[in-house]
């Protein structure tokens, strides 16, 4: 369910439209707090691969609630200088979503990216948010490989996908669609345009 959108921010921020993964930090989604937010971003029509359009904002809060309370399973909304503008999950595909679709190794964590729906895309943003994504992933000692499956038909997820470093390993189906299997290890990462591109 790796879902990603190609579109870069949300149209509420304000000044300098950040380009660099320096400008976001990342903090833990609140899931009443943040649930308006996030409900107007995965039902937006550019968030369709998403898989809830349909969602009310109950929905929301629920699905949030539940994956707060998981043991293998964390939100997090990414700021652009202060402004949510990003959504990742991370996940443990052991116990969640990849369960008997793949052979996981020890240090897999699974990834869901979303980049805040916007009518004024700023160029290199989407870029510099997955940068940032990885990189909150990667600081954890034992984060070994980073998982995402995006469907098939989401040539705007594997795209950004392949410039943090990921590469195809199969196609799997899921519940409600086909997708692709796609797997980034430290090292490839830390090699891969978006690896360069962070600020030490």
């Amino acid at each position: 369910m790796s879902r990603t959108d190609s579109t870069s921010r949300t149209s509420g921020i304000g000044g300098p439209a950040p380009a660099s993964p320096a400008d976001f930090t990342v903090r833990p989604l609140d899931p009443l707090a943040d649930s308006e937010l996030v409900h107007q971003w995965v039902t937006h029509p550019k968030a369709v691969f998403w898989m809830m359009q349909d969602a009310r904002l109950q929905d929301i809060e629920r699905e949030y609630m539940a994956k707060a309370a998981h043991d293998h399973h964390d939100t997090f909304i990414g700021l652009a200088n202060g402004t949510p503008a990003f959504l990742m999950e991370r996940y443990d595909p052991r116990y969640v979503d990849l369960v008997g679709l793949y052979p996981p190794e020890p240090g897999d964590v699974g990834l869901h990216f979303l980049v805040a729906p916007t009518a004024t895309p700023v160029h290199g943003f989407t870029r510099a948010a997955i940068t940032r994504a990885m990189t909150e992933l990667f600081d954890a000692p034992e984060t070994r490989r980073v998982v995402v499956e995006p469907d098939v038909r989401n040539h705007a997820a594997r795209k950004i996908f392949e410039y943090a470093g990921f590469t195809v390993v199969e196609k799997i189906e899921k519940p409600g669609k086909d997708a692709y299997l796609c797997v980034c290890p430290r090292e490839r990462f830390e090699r891969s345009a978006a690896g360069r591109s962070r600020v030490h």
